[in-house]
């Protein structure tokens, strides 16, 4: 054990680690409710729920169909964000021009059936995924042990989370889809077919949180309750960074998983509520969000 000015490293190092890899989480599940608010303006309560079915997609797929981890961590978003696309279709668009409390109301409701059937169908108790066999054991640093599977989370985490931001802020296609959700009637007299942009990118981020779901397998319970014990906190840290804003909800996501992190070791009677507690304050001094824009 080393102790500096009364600080333990080797636990203060653990949870920065543990905050580090629930950032990691955050950032991809807010990532995911950003595109869709900030593109489409649709409040996806369903998110969640969508995160939960990834989870349970890859361990199905391992015990009943021999998929393992790394064709399951590219083929259940995929099937997952085909989930999305169902319910942006013959769901969601036909309310797309009522107030938002609309699509709110509609996947809330979804979560709540898709959590139920699984509940109903696998109980409510954990299931287990085993890490792949490539990414077992770990390394040893000089304040801490650094198991492989989450220093994977974490680089794979990022990876995407930049990636998605690049694709939207900086190529043509993102161009198009901010200029689709912005003036759909100008693009449609381009020749461009905003429904299906619409579709597409509802889809692109319901397939973040199945791939989220995946990654989180091996390291928490697989259960039906999963997805709403993070999504409350996931809406948090969306408002924290400001509603719609790309970066913000990568940044604020890893940012948020580190302070819980350093909450949990200084003081951890406030882990549990540190988030809602930044979310306040920053309401308060800056409404839109930390990034956001004013209205």
């Amino acid at each position: 054990m080393i102790t500096v000015f009364g600080i333990n490293l080797f636990a203060l190092f653990g949870q920065l680690l543990v905050g580090l890899i629930n950032g990691s989480f955050y950032a991809l599940l807010s990532l995911g409710l950003a595109i869709i608010f900030g593109l489409l303006k649709i409040i996806n309560f369903a998110q969640g729920a969508l995160y939960m079915l990834g989870a349970f997609l890859a361990l199905l797929a391992l015990k009943y169909l021999g998929i393992n981890y790394w064709y399951a961590l590219i083929l259940v978003p995929i099937a997952v964000g085909m989930v999305g696309i169902l319910m942006e279709r013959f769901l969601i668009r036909p309310i797309a021009n009522e107030d938002h409390l609309y699509s709110l109301l509609l996947t809330f409701g979804l979560a709540l059936i898709i959590q139920g059937a699984f509940t109903h169908t696998f109980g409510s108790s954990g299931l287990s995924y085993s890490v792949p066999e490539a990414l077992k054991g770990g390394t040893r640093l000089p304040f801490m042990y650094l198991p492989n599977y989450r220093a994977w989370i974490i680089v794979a985490s990022i990876v995407v989370c930049f990636g998605t931001w690049w694709m939207i802020e900086k190529t043509r296609l993102g161009a198009y889809l901010r200029a689709g959700t912005e003036n759909p009637k100008l693009m449609q007299a381009f020749g461009i077919n905003v429904p299906l942009m619409v579709t597409l990118t509802f889809g692109f981020g319901v397939a973040l949180a199945g791939f989220a779901g995946v990654m989180a397998a091996p390291v928490y319970s697989v259960s039906p309750d999963m997805g709403s014990n993070v999504l409350i906190v996931v809406f948090a840290i969306v408002v924290i960074g400001g509603m719609g804003s790309i970066g913000g909800a990568i940044i604020t996501g890893l940012g948020m998983g580190i302070i819980e992190g350093l909450t949990k070791y200084f003081y951890p009677e406030a882990s549990n509520t540190i988030i809602f507690l930044v979310m306040v304050v920053v309401l308060l001094l800056k409404p839109a969000g930390l990034f956001g824009k004013e209205a």
